[in-house]
């Protein structure tokens, strides 16, 4: 074998890996994110065996479609990870998608189709490979619709991976008759050289599926023997590991639980048919293992080593997953697992307690939130990476509460609540999805913030200006709207709508005037897509946080009639929130505004002597917005006097 059979070969297995990778994240495009909602969803059933059953063949059937167990895998683990899904539920998910692996295989062994009639040398992957790159290049060229260029991607996937298989097959094609090589390959029928080999070549090129590829592509040479492929294969569904336990680096314990199911099913499937193959062998003698395999053999070998693995161990998967818990036992709980450790399902047999405790992890939730939009705002404009971390890690227990709460707040029992309970559970559940998709808009600023990092960016002085009045009403906005919700403060909620509204009017000022700058070549582009990520997300923000408002009214008000989907949290008509809103358009959209000068207003002070709104937002009057006292009491007494004398006024009239 020359240079350049070795470059040649390079080439083909280049050309095989990147066939296969085109292939399968065109199929996880294709599905979107129902994949991930059919593994979180359909791994339970009343009856722990058929739940079993469900998860292997969901496994399977996920795997087959994505061409990848370690995709799959690390996927459970991401899962088990935020609380979405329990060890038991994944493990039967685990030993499916082994099976699933196979696919690739099975459609390679095409290649040993007989050249008998034109039909059967058209289904050869040599000679549709060329068919398939054409027709999904002129797919992809051509049409429009992203679901037909996915589909279009895979097509192209397909065929790059024959190509790459068949370039594999006509390096290793003159090979057959070569002594040195077969004497060489012999060397693998060695048990231990055999399953280090193929233990080795997988996990370098971390596709177990790539490299049963390229041990079928060998045995077109005629010298590849059962007594070589059986150790390898077993190898290599060792070595398919490496990858599940990089992506399990930096989980907790019970995601590294599943890498952990994962290597050990790989594992006990190689102990097993290493000691009753050789066992059988060394013993009565196996006369096949002298005999080549070709594609669908060892395609066979891949599949059965699999299924037979999972087959065994699948009614056991409950204690294999006992078994890895004493391997991988948990560490002391931290602060947020004491806190979701509260939830327990004992306390739903006392509704009111369980209840209070979905109120104190709301109210944490709550409280990270507001850090996160601090720590967002603050990467703006110095993004340090470990502020980033802990804004991820309160991001994950953000995402974590809302799919623990929703699950724990409909299981208690309404029926044994209090008419007060009742819409305490009703603003929970309305309120839990906008919490967390505040949280997400916190992340999308951080994104923007490492965009304007990586890039730097620079906003012009007018710009930044802009900027940082909306980071301020946000700021505002979210510390008023966690105040209200801690106390359930009905005045303090009903400040959080009239804000909102100027922050969107703010938001559309912004924005029209970054066209002007653009126009006038004062701003860059660049930086006003990071300026407008940045006051689209705050915009969002006040959305959200009036959604919650209206349920902090609604319960503190008692009305079980009000309607949350077309209510408002201050009327606009009214007095307090007319007052409210002109004071934050005066703090926060004039001073934006570049005809009107930025001098703040307090309207109607005869009426709105007690409004006084602080930097924060958190130390604020419970009164604030609402009439003084002393103001209140002469109204009182003015309307007494205006009743008595229509009264008296009535009373003569009569008497007459």
């Amino acid at each position: 074998m020359d240079i350049l059979s070795v470059l040649k070969l390079f080439g083909g297995v280049g050309l095989f890996l990147f066939g296969m990778s085109t292939m399968s994240s065109s199929l996880k495009k294709l599905a979107g994110s129902s994949l991930g909602q059919i593994l979180e969803r359909l791994t339970t059933a009343k009856n722990k065996a058929i739940g079993a059953v469900k998860g292997w063949g969901l496994g399977a059937g996920v795997t087959a479609v994505i061409q990848s167990s370690a995709a799959v895998t690390i996927m459970l683990i991401s899962f088990v990870n935020a609380g979405l899904m329990t060890l038991s539920q994944a493990i039967p998910v685990v030993m499916g998608s082994n099976v699933g692996s196979t696919v690739t295989a099975q459609i390679l062994r095409l290649g040993d189709l007989g050249s008998g009639s034109m039909f059967l040398q058209l289904l050869k992957p040599s000679s549709f490979a060329p068919v398939l790159v054409v027709l999904g290049a002129f797919i992809l060229l051509f049409s429009k619709k992203k679901r037909v260029k996915d589909i279009a991607e895979i097509v192209i996937g397909l065929g790059v991976l024959f190509f790459g298989m068949t370039m594999m097959e006509e390096v290793f094609e003159p090979l057959r008759e070569n002594a040195t090589f077969r004497a060489f390959f012999t060397s693998f029928e060695n048990p231990f050289i055999g399953i280090l080999t193929g233990l080795v070549l997988t996990a370098l090129i971390q596709s177990s599926s790539a490299s049963v590829g390229i041990l079928q592509a060998l045995s077109a040479t005629g010298t590849v023997t059962y007594a070589t492929a059986i150790p390898i294969i077993i190898g290599q569904n060792i070595g398919k590991c490496f990858t599940t336990i990089l992506g399990s680096v930096g989980a907790n314990r019970k995601a590294k639980r599943v890498s952990l199911t994962y290597l050990f099913f790989n594992i006990f499937g190689a102990i097993f048919f290493s000691v009753l193959i050789y066992a059988l062998y060394y013993t009565v003698g196996l006369p096949f293992f002298a005999k080549t395999v070709n594609r669908g053999n060892i395609a066979d070998l891949h599949l059965m080593f699999n299924l037979i693995t999972s087959l065994i161990l699948l009614p056991f998967s409950g204690k294999l997953g006992a078994f890895t818990e004493k391997v991988l036992p948990d560490n002391a709980p931290s602060e947020e697992d004491r806190e979701f450790a509260k939830l327990d399902d004992m306390l739903l047999n006392t509704p009111g307690i369980a209840l209070q405790q979905c109120r104190i992890l709301m109210r944490r939730m709550s409280e990270k939130i507001v850090e996160n939009y601090h720590i967002a705002a603050g990467l703006i404009n110095e993004y340090k990476d470990e502020e980033n971390e802990r804004l991820q890690e309160n991001e994950d227990f953000i995402d974590r509460c809302e799919s623990v709460l929703s699950a724990y707040v409909i299981r208690i029992d309404k029926r044994r609540l209090t008419r007060d309970a009742n819409l305490e559970v009703a603003e929970i559940l309305n309120s839990i999805s906008d919490f967390e998709r505040i949280g997400d808009y916190c992340v999308n600023i951080s994104f923007a913030a490492r965009d304007k990092r990586d890039n730097n960016i620079n906003f012009s002085p007018v710009g930044q200006q802009e900027a940082d009045t909306i980071i301020q009403a946000a700021s505002y906005i979210i510390e008023t709207l966690n105040s209200a919700f801690q106390r359930t403060d009905a005045a303090l909620a009903r400040r959080v709508q009239p804000l909102a509204d100027v922050i969107e009017n703010l938001k559309d000022l912004i924005k029209s005037h970054h066209v002007e700058r653009l126009q006038e070549g004062t701003c860059s582009v660049q930086s006003g897509v990071v300026l407008l990520d940045l006051i689209n997300s705050m915009e969002r923000i006040g959305s959200h946080a009036a959604n919650i408002a209206l349920h902090i009214i609604k319960r503190a008000s008692a009305d079980s009639d009000f309607d949350e989907m077309h209510g408002h949290s201050g009327d606009v008509a009214t007095e307090e929130y007319q007052a409210l809103y002109t004071y934050y358009e005066s703090r926060y959209l004039l001073p934006v505004s570049r005809t009107v000068p930025p001098v703040p207003v307090i309207p109607d002070p005869e009426n709105y002597a007690g409004l006084e709104i602080s930097e924060t937002g958190v130390a604020l009057p419970p009164d604030a917005g609402a009439p003084s006292e002393e103001k209140k009491k002469k109204k009182d007494d003015k309307a007494h006097k205006d009743e008595k004398s229509a009264k008296d006024k009535k009373s003569g009239k009569k008497k007459k």
